[in-house]
Parts: C-alpha cells; sequence; structure tokens
C-alpha cells in the first residue's frame, strides 16, 4: 500500500506542474477556451505580475521563467523518483509560496479554488514518508 501511496503523490503532483506548464504554452487550448488559464505564455507573465505585484517589472519574466522551470525541473524528478525527497520538499515549498503569493494579491480563496494548499500539504507529505 506505501508504494502505491508514494507513486500516487509523485504522478498527482507532477502532473498538475506539467498541466500548468503546457497551459501557458498553449498546449492545452487557446486563451479563452473551457478549462484553459493562459492559453500562451504573456498571459502567463501577466498574471505572474499580479501575484509578484511587490516586485519591478523588469523582474516579472525571470519570476515567470524560473516558476517555470522549477515546476517543469520537479515534475521530471517526481515522474523519475530521482531524489524524491528533494523533490517532495522542493514541490512542497513551489506550492506554499504560489499558495501565499495568491493570498496576498487575490485572497485566500483563490488558492483554495484551486487546491494548492492541499497540493502543497500532499507534497510534504511525500517527502516526510520514509524512503
Amino acid at each position: 500500500m506505501y508504494i502505491l501511496v508514494e507513486w500516487s503523490l509523485r504522478v498527482s503532483l507532477a502532473a498538475a506542474f506539467l498541466s500548468a506548464v503546457a497551459d501557458r504554452f498553449g498546449f492545452t487550448g487557446a486563451p479563452g477556451a473551457p478549462n484553459v488559464a493562459w492559453g500562451t505564455w504573456q498571459p502567463f507573465v501577466d498574471y505572474t505580475g499580479t501575484l509578484l505585484f511587490f516586485l519591478p517589472k523588469a523582474l516579472l519574466l525571470p519570476a515567470a521563467v524560473a516558476a517555470t522551470a522549477a515546476e517543469v525541473l520537479l515534475a521530471l524528478w517526481l515522474l523519475t523518483g530521482w531524489q524524491t525527497k528533494l523533490a517532495a520538499y522542493g514541490s512542497a515549498l513551489l506550492l506554499l509560496t504560489f499558495a501565499l503569493t495568491m493570498t496576498l494579491a487575490l485572497g485566500v480563496k483563490a488558492p483554495l479554488n484551486y487546491s494548492v494548499f492541499t497540493a502543497a500539504a500532499a507534497a510534504f507529505a511525500l517527502g516526510a514518508m520514509k524512503s
């Protein structure tokens, strides 16, 4: 049972990261299509600016790139099982950062609507599991 729980957490977290990345590159549909958050890169950068309203505009693109790179890297680590604890705790910290910035910029309902706190807790649970 333990292996199934670990595998489920790894795959579901990786899928969430890769789905978000696919959306911002238009792989899940065009902007405005059902169930598409961004549809292209620029709306994602704009959304990054909304969440990171306290950063200078010059840092928004690097922040969007860094978030995307972190999501891809963590997803690959989770899918392959390489450095699972590091990937799990890194995922938890990234998701908690997303949740906190969403709360500051948009209110607590936004991260609750997207289960960001739940995903962060799942990542922390994965990290806490015995190797």
